[in-house]
């Protein structure tokens, strides 16, 4: 039977969670702890929102150590992890009734994110500073969608830099077990959507 909801607070002694400042390696600015997102404002406020499920947590660290061998000095940042339902419910509210809706699950079905097993992330440069993906984090609009890719590049709109970018960041994480989309190229599922939707509890 699926199990209940889990409460934010509860993830730090919780068997099935771990915490990303147990990976090492890996870079962590969530930005939706901070005003620096397309709301404008934290919606974390006092919760720790640094957790992914464990078999999440394992294929991130996966990640992070095959890019460390792959591409020396360059470094996974996580942009989002683990996000609560209450907080999923907020983004959708500030889009919902716009066409802008469709980059963010109904809360109703769940975010991947509010199971633990979703990840937004981004590289960083041997210099520390954040790759240029063509678009920032969040940016709402079709140059962010992987699937449009070949033909903005062929259009000048993405440059070969930037692809080469998103291409690197795309194998870490696939070849870790997580599964990119087609609208966000910073956005990466672990496991099946449906099955995580079916047999996994959410988190407040």
């Amino acid at each position: 039977m699926k199990p209940a909801w889990i409460e934010c607070e509860a993830l730090p002694a919780h068997p099935d969670f771990r915490s990303l400042l147990s990976i090492a390696g890996i870079a962590i600015d969530l930005r939706y702890a901070t005003p620096d997102n397309f709301v404008g404002r934290p919606l974390y406020g006092g919760l720790d929102c640094n957790f992914l499920r464990r078999e999440a947590a394992a294929g991130l660290e996966s990640a992070v150590a095959w890019l460390a061998h792959k591409r020396p000095g360059y470094q996974l940042l996580v942009l989002d992890a683990l996000r609560p339902q209450s907080v999923q419910e907020t983004l959708f509210a500030e889009l919902a009734g716009t066409p802008l809706e469709l980059y963010l699950a109904h809360p109703e079905r769940g975010s991947i994110h509010s199971f633990g097993m979703a990840v937004d992330a981004t590289l960083l440069d041997p210099q520390g500073r954040e790759c240029d993906m063509g678009t920032p984090f969040d940016d709402m609009s079709a140059l962010s969608h992987p699937e449009f890719e070949a033909q903005h590049l062929a259009q000048g709109f993405l440059s070969a830099e930037q692809l080469s970018h998103r291409g690197w960041l795309r194998a870490a994480m696939l070849q870790a077990g997580f599964h990119a989309i087609t609208t966000e190229w910073w956005h990466f599922d672990f496991g099946d959507r449906a099955t995580v939707r079916r047999d996994l509890p959410r988190v407040l």
